[in-house]
């Protein structure tokens, strides 16, 4: 197996301009939004999910877990239609998520459902923090860091 490149030291102000992404949405959700950041973790877990990340779903189940999330909700993540563990707001932001991350068709219905829940900046802001982890993921998937080895802060 060949070794992969260090995506950070390789291009380090192209990844600042990610994580500085992450530090707006950080600020947005940890303040008074409609998106909380537990929510937001739950939604980081489920796309990781969705595009099998296994670094990605390591490190977001291990800061869940700081956040003081359930074990149950975490591995239930990926049955959460089936699963009596998640807030109204949480399933509309976890079924946001999936549909904006499956490419299908956002209809009217769709967009006015999300657009009550979150409100305007809300619903951008979530659907940049959708943008931001399948972007993450795919960088994730291709340079292949060592899974586990991500230590939450």
């Amino acid at each position: 197996m060949i070794k992969r490149v260090d995506y950070f030291s390789s291009s380090p102000q192209a990844i600042e301009i990610l994580l500085e992404q992450e530090n707006y949405l950080q600020r947005q959700f940890s303040g008074t939004h409609s998106v909380t950041t537990t929510t937001w973790e739950l939604v980081k877990l489920r796309i990781s999910q969705i595009n099998q990340c296994a670094y990605c779903i390591d490190m977001h189940s291990k800061d869940a877990l700081k956040l003081g999330e359930s074990p149950e909700r975490i591995y239930g993540l990926s049955a959460w239609l089936e699963m009596p563990l998640y807030s109204g707001p949480e399933r509309d932001a976890l079924a946001w998520a999936e549909l904006i991350t499956s490419g299908q068709p956002v209809t009217d219905e769709h967009y006015q459902h999300a657009l009550d829940s979150f409100g305007a900046q809300g619903l951008v802001d979530l659907t940049i923090a959708i943008n931001a982890i399948n972007s993450w993921n795919r960088i994730v998937k291709a340079f292949k860091p060592e899974v586990g080895s991500y230590q939450p802060n």
